[in-house]
């Protein structure tokens, strides 16, 4: 007659076959089998935070190397910022409440150490930059890349995190967020214009590495469906546990019974939920209303958590 521990093993085999049977790995493409070109890569990777701009003198750029950002200068010709400095960061998610200088350690993200909406703990490093919203988000998901496609995908992240104008395109700005509304966010930016040549030179480092190619490319599509997986995974270790203890157990061993068959419950009901939420998730990205993954950092700032918009992009 088989153990109570093995019927339970049984039960959470069965879920998880089920789970299972609602997702799958993302399928991963080149670059230039996703996008057609640039301006495919800056508005379909970022579900909208950006615009591909020919006009130059109208776009903002993501790294630059002058002294004084020359962001703030578009701002002001587009008429986005007066003639004085920001008092205000706008984006709030790991982003200080107004930009400030940042102490000499501060190189990852160099260009914006005198004036910047991060601290130099949320990008210290490009894996640092990279880990923060949580292993959906890591954009070497597909493989490795290489250094010079890397480069951009940490540029944007600190273009995101540190560029005190990259607030100044919240989709959900000051004067119309709502706080009750579960639509809005104080994270998510919206069409933001960006240089057609920032966005060629990124397609270009990029072409031949591969990336998630679900949605067009959506890096928040993508994300929804790896956490779906990733709980999946976690789910089948769990199984894979319960399994080795049975083989090992002895009739007149008991004690591994209780604990592992709560762990088993706990286990099940956890990834039940992900699953669940990511399914969610995934149909608001389909249908045109995407839901940015929570960070998994403690911050003081975070209020659950764009939102990368990676955060980002919808970041």
């Amino acid at each position: 007659m088989p153990s109570s521990l093995a019927v339970r093993a049984s039960a959470f085999a069965l879920v998880l076959q089920v789970a299972k049977g609602s997702a799958s790995i993302p399928q991963c493409k080149r670059f230039d089998e996703i996008y057609s070109d640039g301006k495919g890569l800056c508005e379909q990777m970022w579900d909208g935070a950006f615009v591909y701009e020919p006009d130059e003198e109208k776009a903002y750029t993501m790294w630059f190397f002058e002294k004084v950002n020359p962001n703030d200068a578009v701002a002001r010709n587009l008429g986005k910022l007066g003639e004085g400095d920001h008092e205000v960061c706008h984006l709030n998610y790991f982003h200080k409440d107004e930009p400030g200088p940042e102490p000499d350690a501060f190189t990852e993200c160099h260009p914006w150490k005198d004036s910047a909406c991060c601290t130099h703990g949320t990008v210290e490093s490009h894996s640092k930059l990279k880990a923060s919203y949580g292993k959906e988000y890591h954009w070497d998901r597909c493989g490795p890349l290489s250094p010079e496609c890397e480069r951009f995908f940490v540029q944007e992240a600190c273009f995101y995190e540190c560029d005190p104008n990259a607030g100044l395109y919240r989709k959900y700005a000051p004067s119309i967020f709502n706080e009750s509304d579960p639509d809005h966010n104080e994270w998510q930016m919206h069409a933001m214009p960006i240089k057609a040549s920032y966005c060629d030179a990124w397609f270009s480092a990029c072409r031949k590495d591969k990336f998630c190619a679900s949605s067009g490319g959506s890096f928040f599509s993508c994300a929804a469906e790896y956490k779906e997986v990733d709980g999946i995974a976690e789910l089948q270790a769990k199984l894979d546990i319960a399994k080795a203890l049975e083989m090992n157990r002895s009739d007149s061993d008991e004690g591994p019974d209780i604990g592992l068959m709560v762990g088993l419950i706990l286990g099940s009901l956890v990834i039940i939920a992900l699953l669940f939420c990511g399914c969610i998730i995934i149909a608001k990205e389909r249908a045109g209303k995407p839901l940015f993954g929570k960070l998994i950092e403690e911050h003081g700032r975070v209020g659950d958590n764009d939102g990368q918009v990676v955060g980002h992009g919808n970041i």
